[in-house]
């Protein structure tokens, strides 16, 4: 059974999640386990058409009428077979002693981002981008009127390195009951900013930004690439909204388009520059109360994972990089 436990000293939550444990190896190790023709891993895909009854209910699919595409769906959400949380079970918090505990309960989601098993996000056309940002939205809109969520994240693990455990191009979505340490850090420092200065970090930082550009990717009219000046991994990379929100729910359509645009551009410079690098893709947005929603900005963080972090990251939570962001944007602005 899934539980979230909370370190009473850093108020930190973790999952321990079991029943994860009990994948089957073809889901773990894929360098090993992947077939190596086309036919085998079709076959043995769970994502992929015709292997429906290897995976979970369907929550949203987008059909696709386009006659090309054989499956006749473009984009699916559906429940993780191996959820980190369940949907079945009660919010109920308890204690063991000193610590706290609280049932595991939440969503946890896998999105599909096509039929097509051998695509990725910088080769797909630009509406089906466009769709997936969309199906983003409606997921994250939906599980927010759910007042047991207190959190949702959106997220790609892409390559060995980053985790992944599936090929097959997807996102996941997560919505706990608890707010992670993080994600209160984060909102906590935007607020003690906004209280000091009067302004939003983010934005603040996009305005230094665009004056230097330094450290600028690329951009459009509603967002902007950066590798932030105070990057913690060797090309760490922000898509951040130009228009200050605190939640992902506002993205409006011309942003919604602007948006695919740029993470298909972005995606595609990290690419060809790093040789399809591991990477982890992850929505950074809050379900903001009135007083946060002037401090915070949602965003998209992307971390290469080039390096893994050593014993002085781990025991102090500061982390070397090598790669200075300004020479980072350099490249990564110079890719074609």
């Amino acid at each position: 059974m899934q539980e979230l436990r909370k370190n009473i000293i850093t108020r930190e939550w973790v999952i321990i999640a079991k029943d994860r444990g009990k994948r089957p190896d073809d889901f773990c190790k894929i360098q090993d386990k992947e077939p190596k023709s086309r036919e085998e891993i079709i076959k043995s895909c769970p994502f992929c058409p015709g292997n429906e009854g290897m995976i979970n209910d369907e929550i949203l699919v987008l059909k696709d009428t386009n006659s090309a595409n054989y499956a006749g769906w473009s984009i699916k959400a559906v429940q993780n077979k191996y959820p980190a949380l369940l949907n079945n079970i009660e919010f109920k918090k308890s204690s063991e002693g000193i610590y706290y505990i609280f049932a595991g309960a939440g969503k946890h989601e896998v999105i599909i981002e096509s039929p097509d098993h051998f695509t990725d996000i910088p080769f797909m056309p630009p509406e089906h981008v466009k769709n997936l940002i969309s199906v983003y939205y409606q997921r994250y809109s939906a599980l927010m009127t759910e007042k047991q969520l207190k959190h949702i994240v959106i997220f790609r693990n892409h390559g060995p390195s980053a985790g992944t455990s599936l090929l097959h191009p997807h996102s996941q979505l997560i919505a706990t009951p608890v707010i992670p340490k993080e994600v209160f850090l984060d909102s906590e420092g935007s607020e003690l900013y906004y209280e000091y200065e009067e302004a939003c970090p983010y934005c603040k930082i996009i305005e230094f930004e665009d004056q230097s550009g330094d450290r600028i990717v690329c951009e459009n009219d509603s967002f902007i690439t950066i590798n932030p000046f105070f990057s913690r991994f060797s090309y760490e990379t922000w898509i951040l909204p130009r228009r200050h929100n605190a939640s992902f729910s506002q993205i409006n359509l011309k942003e919604t388009e602007d948006l695919s645009k740029i993470l298909q551009e972005t995606l595609l410079r990290l690419y060809n520059c790093l040789k399809d690098p591991s990477y982890n893709l992850t929505l950074h947005s809050i379900m903001a109360p009135e007083w946060q929603s002037k401090s915070y900005h949602w965003h998209f963080q992307i971390i290469p994972r080039l390096t893994t972090p050593a014993g002085f990251e781990l025991g102090t939570g500061m982390y070397i990089n090598t790669t200075a962001p300004e020479d980072a944007a350099k490249y990564l602005a110079s890719a074609q």
